[in-house]
């Protein structure tokens, strides 16, 4: 006697749940534009023509990849804003006092105060790589209210603080010990690889409670057939 199989309805999970390597890629683009483009720039221009010059070139970057997201309709990520308004904020007063010094002072002070913001977040509702998170990975309030998620958030969030100071110390203790060009030349090395590992910290931490929380993997649970 043959058997009867009854097909259950298709089951579709809305909620889109990007392959690793996606998520990798839109980490690594979002940081290219808004942090490590900028710094390139602005080393090769410090290096070939003057620091005024360096100044004006990685701005001009940072506000010709905000104005190239609005024109193509893309999602401009909060971390390219952040790094644009700090930015302005620096040249602005750099051109105002006429002094160079400041203007590598404002980032240290800049790194501090972002810090504390980060460290002061934790008492809040929402830690600040939890408001960043959307940038990188499709997020929605059920989602970020999961505990593991929220677990997640505020111990990444306390380590970009602790690192942020760290950052803003040592960087304070070279700027007024060493030269320009020995400033310049040690935080072009030093703070992207300081920022490449924290990043890498990062992504491995999101891995593992991603995979936990099935948050990883194709886009919809496909069909499920009963027999």
């Amino acid at each position: 006697m043959p058997t009867l199989h009854a097909a259950a309805p298709v089951v579709h999970d809305h909620r889109t749940r990007p392959q690793l390597g996606a998520v990798i890629r839109r980490v690594a683009l979002s940081l290219l534009v808004a942090c490590v483009a900028p710094a390139v720039l602005f080393y090769v221009g410090f290096r070939l023509t003057s620091v005024w010059v360096a100044m004006f070139v990685a701005l001009g970057w940072s506000y010709g990849a905000i104005a190239w997201r609005a024109v193509t309709g893309r999602r401009t990520s909060g971390l390219l804003i952040l790094t644009a308004s700090v930015m302005t904020g620096r040249t602005l007063i750099a051109v105002l006092t006429d002094s160079t010094y400041l203007y590598f002072l404002q980032p240290i002070i800049s790194d501090g105060l972002i810090a504390a913001m980060f460290l002061l977040s934790l008492a809040s509702a929402s830690p600040m790589v939890a408001r960043l998170a959307g940038d990188f990975y499709p997020m929605d309030r059920e989602l970020s209210l999961r505990p593991a998620l929220r677990r997640l958030f505020g111990g990444l969030t306390l380590m970009w603080g602790a690192l942020g100071l760290g950052k803003a110390v040592f960087m304070l203790w070279l700027l007024r010990s060493q030269s320009l060009d020995t400033f310049v030349l040690v935080k072009s090395i030093s703070l992207p690889t300081l920022n490449i590992l924290a990043v890498a910290a990062t992504i491995g931490a999101a891995v593992v409670v991603a995979r936990r929380e099935n948050l990883l993997g194709p886009s919809s649970l496909g069909v499920v057939a009963v027999t």
